[in-house]
This record gives C-alpha cells, sequence and structure tokens, in this order.
C-alpha cells in the first residue's frame, strides 16, 4: 500500500471495480446473465466489466443502481479510482527508472533551503526534483545542461546542480512584479546603481529591486549551491522581463557589484534568446569579456581610472578612498580594480572591501 501527498492510501494492485460487481451480483444470488437481462445489455458487457476488460460509465453506473440497489457515485468512483491507480503505477514504474540520477543532484542541499521536500524515499525525491523543475523526466532539463557544457571553464560546474540553481531563480523571479522592460530608463539608473554601493547591504538591497522592477528586471539573490560556481546569470522571462539572478558566492561587494553590473551589460548589448551565466572560465566568450568590460568602465569611468593610475603612486589607504569619493563608488570597487590589473597585490587594502550578506 502506498500513500501520496493527500495521505489517500492506494494499493500496490490496481482493482478494477469488476470485482466488486461480481461479488455483489454473487451475494444476490444473480447470474451474469441474469444481470444483462435487467440491465437490457449484451452479457459480453457485463462479463467484460467484471474482468476488466471495459470501463463503467455513467450510464451504466445509474443501470447498475437501479439493478443491483448500489449508489451510481460509488460505481463512478470506483471506476475513476481504478484508472488512476493502473496510472499510478505505471508512473511508479517511469520514477523509478529515474532514480540513478538522483545521485547527480545536491538535493539535501537544496531541501535545507527548503526548495525540495525532505525525504529519504528516493521515488518521493524523485517526485520532488520533477515537480521542482516542472517536468517529467530529467532529461527534458538539457537545455540547462547545454549552459553548463558549452564553454571552458576553470572549474567544470556540476549541470544538474547549476539547473536547480537557475530553476530557483526563474521560481522567484515570477513571484515578483515588474513594470514592462524599458532600455532608457534602465541606462539611467545606471548612476544611481552605482551610488548604491557606497551603501551597506542591508539599506542597498530592497532599493536595488525596486529600481530594477521599475525598469522591467526582476532581481533576485539565490544562494550558491555545491559546484555550481555562478557569480550571476541572465535570460529573459518574457520579451519584457528580464531576470538577474546573483549568487552573492563570495560575498565580498566588489564581487557583488562587478557581477550585477556584467548581468546588466549582457541585458543592454545582448539579445533576449540566449541564457548567460558567469562562471569564471579559462576562455571567455565574445559577449562575456564585453560584459565583464561593460561592468568594468560603468563602476570607473577609463579616463578617471587612467589618470588615477598614471602617476606612479604607491595607492595608499587615503588615496584610493579619496579617488572613490570623487568618482562617487565605494573605495572596495577601486581595490577589486587595482588588483585585478595587478597594480596592488590581493593581500593589499582588503580592509576596503565589505562582507555581507543578503536575505
Amino acid at each position: 500500500m502506498v500513500t501520496d501527498n493527500d495521505r489517500v492510501i492506494w494499493p500496490d494492485i490496481a482493482i478494477p471495480p469488476g470485482e466488486l460487481l461480481a461479488e455483489t451480483i454473487e451475494a444476490k444470488n444473480l447470474s451474469q446473465s441474469e444481470l444483462a437481462r435487467r440491465m437490457d445489455r449484451p452479457i459480453q458487457v457485463i462479463n467484460e466489466i467484471i474482468k476488466g476488460k471495459r470501463s463503467i460509465t455513467p450510464e451504466t453506473a445509474i443501470q447498475l443502481e437501479r439493478v443491483l440497489g448500489t449508489p451510481a457515485y460509488v460505481w463512478i468512483n470506483l471506476e475513476k479510482n481504478y484508472e488512476y491507480n493502473k496510472a499510478r503505477l505505471v508512473d511508479l514504474k517511469e520514477l523509478e527508472k529515474q532514480i540513478p540520477w538522483l545521485d547527480s543532484f545536491p538535493y539535501r542541499c537544496m531541501a535545507e533551503l527548503g526548495w525540495v521536500r525532505s525525504t529519504g524515499d528516493k521515488v518521493e525525491r524523485v517526485k520532488e526534483l520533477l515537480s521542482f523543475f516542472g517536468v517529467t523526466s530529467f532529461e527534458e532539463l538539457k537545455c540547462f545542461w547545454e549552459v553548463a557544457y558549452r564553454r571552458s571553464y576553470a572549474k567544470r560546474p556540476s549541470p544538474e546542480a547549476l539547473a536547480a540553481w537557475l530553476r530557483r531563480g526563474e521560481i522567484e523571479a515570477h513571484g515578483i512584479d515588474v513594470a514592462g522592460f524599458d532600455e532608457k530608463k534602465l541606462k539611467e539608473a545606471l548612476a544611481a546603481f552605482r551610488e548604491l554601493t557606497r551603501k551597506p547591504a542591508r539599506e542597498f538591497s530592497l532599493v536595488l529591486r525596486s529600481l530594477c522592477a521599475s525598469c522591467g528586471i526582476a532581481l533576485v539573490f539565490i544562494p550558491h549551491l555545491p559546484k555550481t560556481y555562478a557569480h550571476g546569470a541572465t535570460r529573459w522571462l518574457a520579451p519584457d522581463k528580464a531576470l538577474v539572478q546573483l549568487s552573492v558566492r563570495y560575498r565580498y561587494d566588489d564581487i557583488f557589484w562587478f557581477s550585477f553590473f556584467h548581468e546588466a551589460g549582457h541585458i543592454i548589448r545582448h539579445g533576449k534568446k540566449r541564457v548567460f551565466v558567469e562562471i569564471n572560465e579559462s576562455n571567455k566568450s565574445d559577449e562575456e569579456m564585453e560584459a565583464d568590460r561593460f561592468a568594468r568602465d560603468t563602476l570607473i569611468p577609463p579616463d578617471e581610472f587612467r589618470l588615477f593610475t598614471s602617476c606612479g603612486r604607491m595607492f595608499s589607504k587615503a588615496a584610493v578612498v579619496e579617488f572613490a569619493c570623487r568618482i562617487e563608488v565605494a573605495p572596495s570597487i577601486v581595490v577589486g580594480r587595482l588588483q585585478h590589473e595587478g597594480l596592488i597585490p590581493h593581500t593589499h587594502l582588503n580592509a576596503l572591501r565589505t562582507q555581507f550578506t543578503i536575505k
């Protein structure tokens, strides 16, 4: 016996309602031929119903009620439950075939985050995952896996974990109301986004989401899953609704903001058909390099950066803070850029970089 999520107990075999019909006419000392005569139906029909080869239709159920006294709805419900249980048992066998896939998904982590129900039953885990993804087979997730396989990464992400991370972003984004996408408004908002880099996470997160929504972007923060290695992702849920999701994987503000502006670059510069996932790559595509340049130059204007770095000075804390204040970004943005360019060691000025958590 199996109990489903509605606490209904289903037998391990599908029992046709014809079995109850056979017991009922036997208890009333009726033969199949006599029942057929009283119902004005061919005896072959009665025999096929009893053997489970023919369904009890509503018309037949009404006739059985008149002849046997058992309410028509009883026969109808028995037939409905029999057909459902047959389909359920077939589906169960198909679910069992997909159990080997479970080892590829970070199920325990997903359960801890509340994305799926915690259960040790393998078939239930398969059902939970398929419902989470909104598919009937894991084979249908190949569109997500192509994101993980199509490029060369410093660390190869798990296609299944990455698919789960992307799907969670999609689920949360569907619950966010946004205005119709407006590219002009997004470009105008870039200055406001830069100003937010100077505020702590508890102050900027809601404002950032609101600004994005006003431009037609659903911004979501999705905790990273093991072996995803993703900083952020961009895709379009509809022609007028973009999705940007960030993992806050390293929790440093300069990396967070670079990832955000990188995704904004994809929205402004690239089409609406592709899924872009920001992962450390050994060979970046043209689009990823262009998004990097967009983030770099939007956060720190090229002319300003050249002027700041052309004096051959030592980059002191005071100099970095003064420069960041002048161009109106967080000092950590400048530190991250200097470290990335190799102008200072990665161990230098890290006190200006801030770690935070976004819930």
